[in-house]
């Protein structure tokens, strides 16, 4: 079984628009509501395939209650943390040509009873799980280092761990040797220090993850697919979207591909592009099922240093 724990989760509405223009007034061509946050749409690609999983996550509010009923239907199966703010809301307008732009409340703040109850509750649950992953962004209340003490206490339970998140809580969740980190472009940068020019700097940057004892690092780079960077070796795997409809939990999605293709090795990446590829091309944030996956659309490209990431959304 894949768990996974989304200290953040939302309610994400989705706004399609033709062009969305600063201070005029629009109207929109369609709405969706679907469930959100980073470990919420993890577990929602993999119920979808019918990987066994569960989500763990804080529970706030009328918001918190109707995203456990969005998740009921996708079969789902949910921890709720009962907390007394309420969950957050999203938004992303989504214009013709695929352009996303996300308005994100910052959440709840969560009180250390808590932070707590969610540190337990993950400690729980990664007794009986594969693979544990932590995900997203931290509400108030939350420390720096939570996602590291989830990856800790995962590794204590017998689980494998992978972190998908961002800035200081990225660099701590590094320090406490997770099997898998799966930063974007501009989450690796932010690593880094500086702007990555080209595939060469990403690969240094994620060699030094590894030196630090990150097991494996798969990087997500837009329409340049992703780079996976194991003990095992170096890949480069791209794929071409017929159609962009939302990028909102592509990255999500390419990480579920990833862990239900075994998570290791170049047949993974295959699946992890496949996978976000696919997301790509849905509406809102809705995650992709099987029959939406393509893999032999893949490319497994030898990695060239020299390309250039100049332009690249990530």
């Amino acid at each position: 079984m894949i768990v996974t724990v989304t200290p953040n989760p939302s309610l994400d509405r989705t706004v399609q628009v033709d062009r969305l223009v600063p201070g005029a007034v629009h109207r929109t061509l369609r709405t969706r509501l679907d469930p959100g946050g980073k470990g919420v749409n993890v577990a929602r690609a993999l119920a979808a395939a019918e990987v066994p999983t569960l989500a763990v996550l804080p529970s706030g509010g009328a918001a918190g209650a109707r995203l456990a009923e969005l998740l009921a239907p996708e079969a789902v199966p949910v921890v709720e943390v009962p907390v007394q703010a309420p969950t957050r809301s999203n938004i992303a307008v989504v214009e013709a040509d695929g352009t996303t732009s996300k308005f994100n409340e910052p959440g709840p703040e969560l009180t250390p009873a808590e932070v707590a109850a969610l540190e337990r509750a993950a400690a729980e649950q990664a007794g009986r799980a594969d693979w544990l992953v932590t995900c997203g962004s931290l509400p108030a209340g939350c420390p720096d280092d939570l996602h590291a003490r989830i990856v800790a206490a995962a590794r204590r339970a017998g689980a494998r761990v992978a972190v998908d998140t961002s800035g200081r809580p990225l660099e701590l969740a590094c320090q406490a040797a997770p099997d898998l980190v799966k930063p974007n472009l501009v989450e690796l940068a932010e690593l880094a220090g500086g702007p990555l020019r080209d595939l060469g700097d990403v690969l240094a940057v994620a060699h030094r993850l590894r030196a630090g004892g990150v097991a494996t690092v798969l990087v997500s780079l837009g329409q340049l697919g992703a780079v996976l960077v194991a003990e095992t070796g170096t890949w480069h795997a791209t794929s071409s979207a017929t159609e962009v409809r939302s990028t909102v939990g592509a990255g999500d999605a390419m990480l579920a591909g990833f862990l239900r293709a075994g998570g290791i090795g170049p047949a993974a990446l295959r699946a992890a592009v496949a996978y976000g590829t696919a997301a790509v091309g849905l509406a809102g944030s809705r995650m992709p099922g099987p029959d939406d996956i393509h893999p032999l659309r893949v490319r497994m490209d030898a990695v060239d240093k020299t390309v250039s990431l100049s332009g690249v959304a990530a």
